[in-house]
């Protein structure tokens, strides 16, 4: 993938934070292998100090905040470890399902393989989920995530039976125009490719108080993928 430019994906900036708009395929962090171009690294290209104060799975878009300086970054940790921040994700689910403020709360557990799993004996993990939009075969759902486990939105959609589209490790199966479109045509020899090339979780808005104690919200746009898929399921719905 052709990396951004850092400059390019900010969305907000003050003299404390960053907040930028994350494109899909680029992780926050360095991983576990390599040294493969990341957020954190792009960012250390213009401010020498700053932070990730959170971090999104590699896979997932949307509203990511860093911060410039260590009083910054500790002001916003502190936040996240009370709950005090308030995460607003979209996520196109399989399946149509009408939820209205659903609470799920079911425990989560890491595994030794990067992944989670719902599990009696993991840590509560607890999601308020609303339906934003129903289509012919799919849902696009408004979730605000209260505590912050590893794949948390995920697993709690596969719990629903409402599955994050392209999510193949959380049950999610990829969607492929030609189950919409009748008269669907491939060229001879090629073969099609799935409408969306990730699961499709997006980070859509991020809120929080700044050093002054004055809430910071900024809203994230759709990235072309998501918004391309959400558009495609209203024509054909």
């Amino acid at each position: 993938m052709k990396l951004p430019a850092f400059q390019d994906l900010i969305i907000f900036e003050n003299d404390d934070y960053i907040v930028i708009n994350k494109p899909p395929f680029l992780a926050t962090l360095d991983e576990r292998v390599g040294g493969a171009p990341n957020i954190l690294r792009l960012a250390r290209q213009h401010y020498d100090d700053i932070q990730a104060c959170h971090r999104l799975d590699k896979e997932t878009s949307g509203a990511l905040a860093l911060a410039k300086n260590p009083d910054a970054y500790r002001n916003l940790a502190m936040q996240f470890e009370d709950r005090q921040v308030k995460k607003v994700y979209h996520a196109v689910g399989w399946g149509v399902h009408e939820f209205d403020g659903l609470r799920v709360e079911r425990n989560i557990e890491t595994t030794t393989k990067g992944k989670a799993r719902l599990a009696p004996g993991g840590k509560h993990a607890e999601t308020l989920v609303r339906t934003l939009e129903t289509y012919a075969r799919h849902t696009l759902f408004e979730c605000l995530p209260v505590t912050g486990r590893m794949h948390q939105i995920r697993l709690h959609l596969m719990y629903l039976q409402a599955p994050i589209v392209g999510d193949k490790t959380y049950g999610g199966e990829d969607f492929y125009l030609s189950t919409l479109k009748r008269k669907f045509n491939m060229k001879q020899g090629e073969e099609e490719q799935p409408f969306i090339k990730r699961f499709a979780l997006h980070a859509r808005q991020l809120t929080f108080a700044g050093l002054d104690g004055e809430p910071i919200s900024v809203e994230a746009e759709y990235p072309k993928d998501f918004r391309v898929l959400v558009d495609t399921l209203r024509q054909y719905s």
